[in-house]
Order: C-alpha cells, then sequence, then structure tokens
C-alpha cells in the first residue's frame, strides 16, 4: 500500500540517484580533463565542456527537487539532514565540474606548447583528488561517516603535492625564464587540482554531518 511516506522514499532513492549521476559526470570530467592536459589532447578538453554543460542541469534540477521535498515533506530530523547536505552537495560537485572545464582549457591552449615543463606531479595530484570524490561518493551511498572521514585526512596530501608542484615549478622558471609562461599553465592547473581536493573535503563534511549531524567543517571534530 503506497501513502505519503512510502511516496517520500521514493522521492527520495530519486534524488539519491540523480545525485550520484551528476557525481559520477564530475569525476569523469575531472579525469578527462586531467589526462587530456597530460596528453596535450585538444578533443578530449572539448569532451569536458558539454560535460560540464550537463553538470550545470544536474544542479539545477537536483536544487528544485530538493526544494520542492522540503516545502511540501517538510522533513525532520535524519530526512532534513539529507536534504540540507544535498543543497549544499551539489554546490560543490558542480564547482568541481567548473575547475574541471578550467584545467581543459589549459588543456586546449597548450596543446601545441612543446616548452612546457613535465606534469607528472599533476597527474598523481589529478589521482588522489579523483580517489577523494570517489571516496566521498561512496560514503555517501554507503552512509558511512568513518570513510568520510578519511576522505579529510587525504587533503594534507593533495596541499603538500601542490607545494612540492610549486617550488619544482619555479625552480624549473628560473632555469627557463624564456617559458615562464608555459609554466605558468602547470601551476594554474595544479591549483585547480586543490581546490578539487578542497571540494571533494566539502562533500566529505557533508556525509559526516548528514549521517551523524555533527559538523565537522574548519576541523571541528575530525577526530572524534
Amino acid at each position: 500500500m503506497s501513502g505519503p511516506r512510502s511516496d517520500f522514499e521514493l522521492e527520495l532513492r530519486e534524488l539519491r540517484g540523480h545525485l550520484l549521476a551528476m557525481g559520477a559526470r564530475c569525476e569523469r570530467a575531472v579525469n578527462e580533463s586531467v589526462t587530456a592536459f597530460a596528453r596535450r589532447d585538444r578533443a578530449m578538453a572539448e569532451r569536458v565542456f558539454e560535460l560540464d554543460r550537463r553538470i550545470d542541469r544536474d544542479e539545477m534540477e537536483i536544487d528544485e527537487l530538493t526544494i520542492g521535498m522540503i516545502a511540501v515533506r517538510q522533513p525532520v530530523a535524519e530526512d532534513l539532514r539529507f536534504l540540507a547536505a544535498t543543497l549544499k552537495f551539489v554546490t560543490d560537485l558542480e564547482r568541481i565540474g567548473d575547475e574541471a572545464v578550467n584545467i581543459a582549457e589549459r588543456a586546449r591552449d597548450t596543446a601545441s606548447d612543446d616548452k612546457r615543463p613535465q606534469v607528472g606531479e599533476i597527474e598523481r595530484m589529478g589521482a588522489i583528488a579523483q580517489a577523494m570524490l570517489r571516496a566521498s561518493l561512496d560514503a555517501f551511498v554507503d552512509g558511512d561517516a568513518a570513510s568520510a572521514r578519511r576522505v579529510l585526512a587525504k587533503d594534507d596530501e593533495v596541499d603538500a603535492l601542490y607545494g612540492q608542484t610549486l617550488r619544482a615549478l619555479f625552480a624549473w622558471m628560473a632555469e627557463h625564464p624564456e617559458s615562464i609562461a608555459s609554466a605558468q599553465a602547470v601551476v594554474s592547473v595544479a591549483r585547480y587540482l586543490e581546490r578539487v581536493a578542497d571540494h571533494a573535503t566539502n562533500l566529505a563534511e557533508q556525509v559526516v554531518f548528514m549521517i551523524e549531524g555533527r559538523d565537522v567543517r574548519h576541523g571541528g571534530a575530525r577526530g572524534a
């Protein structure tokens, strides 16, 4: 027998599915943008722009669904926390899509630049940032606050790689002053990936809030 609660549960499942589809598109956008930059693949970079347009539509559709559910269903406790977290979740996912676009633009603009320095650390940063995003999404699906907390610790690893990359690039630019513009593109991509990791950290924090009702932003109670 259907009823208000069973209808609401169906809506919640639909919303979760939509959110996960958006997350998967964001993960793909980051992967393809980093790969396009590393391989100087202009065609792959162009595909990221189309993915971002779909991610933007996802954000608007999910916002509309969530706000409608809050208004009509008047949820409480765990359901309200889930919907509140969802509104923040989609904002960070959309911004991850924007960062992927920024990386894809650098990939497109430097595809024929043979003076650009090597990007090994960039690929490592990209791999970690993607793993953080995937782990945050998995923690969301599984309702696993412990896994979400492990994502928080990974942000320090990306920050360390970011600092290491900047130091290496600044040293490279000192030795190759004629190619500073080429190196600046790599610096920009490193910065965009550091932001992706920050947004993945925000996602993990929202998972902890959703499950435990505990605000762990800015380091609060992360180790509890």
